[in-house]
């Protein structure tokens, strides 16, 4: 009878989360495996449109031992430059990885510890990290169905050039990083654009010399911990403010984009034939996002007068460009438009694992990424600890508690020498 392979512990994910968790446990000296179900830097390289990149600057790329390695740290890495990087971290890691193996089960294990059911033959493990992220179902709305057939409907984990999408004007729907990233693709293209605009907050780029994030960071924003945050819990599920760093970065006001032509329209409300309905909430939406963003200038100010640092005044915000009787309907044959984007995020998959690690909601437990379920684990989730818990920034400091966690674990339960 062949025997069950056994790991101490099993890494379920092999993106730079899973990655970091792996390379402390080798500092620990904690035996484990990573299974991986593509390969390594497949979403970087795979689910990516062609301009795509960071909206957070290049020195935010620490992850553990291998921070950022390029010349320029107040960039922005495109995607093949993210690919890369991931790359050379997995290259001085040298993990023990098994990619192409999906995990399609998790289980608690009679032996006390978990059972894994895996395309490459059933493992079991003391400990699991789940390290798959939450970006695992493309959201569309059910009504999508009942929109024309004559127009194309694309995800944006689909979308990779305006050249994919046919001749005409195109709507995405959505405003976060990712639906004003594609508008502004599609913009640059020549291309006729419609934006649904949800309430996505906004972000200043660079204000009073120097990139926001880099004032946030003195300011001491990004070691704000979720449990001192004024949101609490409901911090993880607020959207990312939306900015670019395409072409150097640079913000994002949609209300420019509508003095340039880009057609703005509230939430999607529904769609039938080649009508599509939205919601009488364009004001409020542009309105609430600016407010976000003067909110941190607000911020800055105060920390810069504080402190009394020599920065260069700007001015005050002024929208200027204001939603006057826009329509709660638009007939896509009239207006040309031939394709549709939707860019209103995803949902994560946690079917596979069958333990009591989640709310009524279906999101997982933790405290710093420490599941309920004792042996389990979550990393690279928004929020885990810190905001940069699931980016580039924050995963080494979040990587090496779980692994001080999971080493102390191990070390309780091994017999005391005489």
């Amino acid at each position: 009878m062949t025997s069950v392979p056994h790991f101490p512990v099993i890494i379920v994910g092999g993106g730079q989360a899973g990655l970091s968790v792996s390379h402390n446990l080798k500092k620990q000296g904690v035996e484990h495996l990573v299974l991986e179900k593509n390969r390594i830097g497949h979403s970087w390289r795979n689910d990516r449109w062609d301009s795509f990149c960071l909206v957070t600057p290049n020195w935010q790329c620490r992850l553990p031992d291998y921070p950022y390695q390029g010349s320029d740290p107040t960039g922005y890495m495109v995607k093949d430059e993210i690919v890369s990087y991931l790359e050379g971290f997995a290259e001085m890691v040298k993990p023990p990885i098994r990619e192409g193996v999906a995990v399609t089960r998790l289980s608690r294990g009679a032996h006390g510890g978990f059972d894994l059911e895996t395309s490459d033959g059933p493992m079991t493990a003391d400990q699991v990290v789940v390290a798959t992220g939450g970006y695992d179902i493309p959201i569309v709305p059910p009504y999508a169905h009942a929109l024309s057939r004559d127009i194309v409907q694309m995800h944006s984990v689909d979308y990779r050039n305006p050249d994919q999408l046919p001749p005409g004007a195109v709507l995405v729907v959505g405003s976060g990083q990712s639906g004003v990233q594609i508008m502004e693709d599609l913009y640059i293209a020549g291309r006729q654009v419609h934006l649904c605009v949800g309430p996505a907050p906004r972000s200043p780029r660079r204000y009073r010399g120097k990139d926001a994030t880099e004032w946030l960071m003195e300011m001491g924003y990004y070691k704000l911990t979720v449990d001192k945050h004024p949101l609490g819990d409901r911090a993880k599920e607020k959207t990312n403010h939306y900015m670019s760093g395409r072409a150097g970065g640079h913000e994002i006001d949609l209300r420019r984009f509508a003095l340039q032509g880009v057609k703005l329209h509230g939430s999607m409300a529904g769609m039938d034939g080649s009508t599509v309905r939205f919601a009488d909430d364009l004001a409020k939406n542009l309105d609430d996002a600016d407010e976000v963003y003067v909110s941190i200038r607000r911020d800055i100010d105060a920390y810069i007068a504080k402190a009394g640092i020599d920065a260069p005044e700007e001015p005050p915000f002024v929208p200027v460009w204001a939603p006057d009787g826009t329509p709660d309907a638009i007939d896509c044959a009239a207006e040309g438009i031939s394709a549709i984007v939707w860019a209103i995020g995803f949902r994560p998959n946690y079917g596979w694992i069958e333990l009591p690690a989640f709310d009524g909601r279906g999101n997982p437990k933790f405290r710093r990424g420490v599941s309920p379920v004792d042996g389990l684990y979550f990393i690279g989730l928004p929020w885990l600890n810190t905001w940069g818990s699931g980016r580039f920034l924050g995963v080494a400091e979040d990587s090496a508690y779980l692994a001080e966690v999971m080493r102390a674990r191990i070390d309780a339960r091994q017999p005391v020498a005489a």
